[in-house]
């Protein structure tokens, strides 16, 4: 029995990526990636709600590790609850949450498979290596976050006194930590734009450099607004860290420069506003030979020029 062998087409990349797909194709290709991304995120999630539990109690430990936090009579941790479904809630938000990044590499795959046949090979490059870059950088910003959490705490609770016993609400502690986790690691792909400026030939590693004054200033003044503890070690922590890795960025720039020799141009060394020197070099002209008409001349004989007309600029006559 014979069986007629179908011939493969092109997949849905090369056809996206040579324009060959209509309107409806592309369409169809979102739907399916959609669907694709949002059901890995549904099995993440029936992880992440398995999860819960272990990752919230993971989260209290900044608190739960000071001595303020204990009963003196059973030497627990506590929180207070205020309302009957708030931890059944905050446990499906941390499910959420964990479902999310346990999803991450197929919704995230799905997505550039959607983007990439719209970038150039260079580009496409770049994506990975700043996508290689930013997950170990917001990584670093998270625990860095949760060291400023333990010590933010305890500034906090050490100013209350021992006279006033304090107990805090689960949700809005939960709320309290991962939102300074977020901002810290959100602050941490900072370093990326400025790479990223440097690359495409938007500002040169020297302009970068220049730039370090107002760069600190506006690391210290970020640092002051998002971090949520009034006390000055967790933004002075945020603030530091940012600097040190804007100069590693530009020190990446340098390099980045110089393999690709930028610096070497015409009038590089000189600023925008300064006039480039002119380096003419004067040949001499030699006076041509003088015609003579008294001989006889090829083709039409040379026409006089008119005798000039003896006439005052302001005769009007």
């Amino acid at each position: 029995m014979a069986f007629a062998l179908r011939k493969r087409g092109p997949s849905e990349f090369q056809r996206a990526a040579d324009g060959s797909m209509t309107l409806m194709e592309h369409i169809r290709e979102l739907r399916n990636r959609l669907f694709r991304a949002s059901l890995a995120i549904m099995v993440g999630f029936g992880f992440g709600i398995w999860l819960a539990t272990p990752v919230r109690i993971l989260l209290s430990e900044p608190y739960c590790n000071l001595p303020q936090a204990r009963d003196p009579e059973t030497g627990l941790c506590k929180f207070v609850q205020l309302g009957v479904a708030d931890v059944f809630l905050l446990n499906l938000k941390i499910g959420l949450w964990v479902g999310l990044i346990i999803a991450a590499p197929v919704w995230l795959y799905q997505l550039w498979a959607f983007i990439a046949p719209g970038l150039h090979r260079h580009e496409r490059r770049y994506a990975y290596v700043f996508t290689a870059l930013a997950a170990p950088l917001f990584a670093a910003g998270a625990v860095l976050a949760f060291f400023v959490t333990t010590k933010g705490l305890e500034f906090l609770l050490n100013i209350s006194g021992g006279d006033i016993a304090t107990t805090l609400e689960v949700t809005r502690y939960i709320s309290f930590v991962t939102n300074l986790i977020l901002l810290f690691g959100v602050a941490f792909e900072f370093p990326l734009i400025v790479l990223m400026l440097n690359f495409v030939g938007l500002a040169s590693a020297r302009k970068l450099l220049s730039w370090w004054r107002v760069a600190v200033f506006v690391f210290f003044a970020f640092s002051a607004v998002v971090t949520p503890t009034p006390d000055p070690f967790g933004m002075t922590a945020l603030a530091i860290c940012l600097c040190a890795l804007y100069f590693a960025a530009v020190g990446v720039a340098f390099l980045n420069d110089k393999r690709r020799g930028r610096g070497k141009e015409i009038y590089s060394d000189l600023s925008d506003d300064e006039v480039s020197p002119l380096q003419l070099d004067d040949e001499p002209v030699e006076a041509s030979p003088r015609v003579d008409f008294s001989g006889p001349v090829d083709g039409p004989a040379p026409v006089a020029a008119p005798a000039p007309i003896d006439r005052r600029y302001d005769d009007m006559t």
